[in-house]
């Protein structure tokens, strides 16, 4: 049986596998300063099931040798699970944009480390995010 829902993460994982089924995910882990988004460290995992929580996903960040606040989430295909070779791709694909575009980041599920969900907006007159 699961574990309740008791952050904005659980409920969103839920949410995803109950409308998509299993997935790939892709993962950047962010440090969210005052005006800036800094991407620090990327990877990728299958989801299989609606039984992870935040609590379970920090366990599995806590590896990252980087001190992050903010994490950001990507279905890595519409259709669902992609093998290993394929998400490896996709990641390397995304962590290169992200290099030359961190607006790229408010088209992702971002979440503090608190697991609540963040919205990034744009700033400013000239439609630019605050990084950039």
């Amino acid at each position: 049986m699961s574990s309740a829902c008791v952050t904005d993460f659980d409920d969103w994982l839920v949410e995803t596998f109950a409308r998509v089924g299993s997935f790939t995910m892709l993962v950047v882990l962010v440090d969210i300063g005052e005006m800036t988004l800094s991407p620090l460290s990327s990877s990728y995992l299958h989801v299989v099931g609606d039984e992870t929580r935040w609590r379970d996903m920090l366990d599995l960040l806590s590896g990252a040798a980087a001190a992050w606040n903010g994490a950001a989430f990507y279905r890595a295909d519409r259709a669902g699970l992609i093998d290993d070779q394929l998400a490896r791709q996709r990641l390397a694909s995304l962590t290169r944009h992200l290099e030359r575009d961190q607006s790229l980041l408010i088209h992702s599920e971002f979440f503090n480390a608190q697991g609540l969900r963040l919205k990034i907006e744009e700033v400013g007159m000239s439609e630019k995010l605050p990084w950039q």
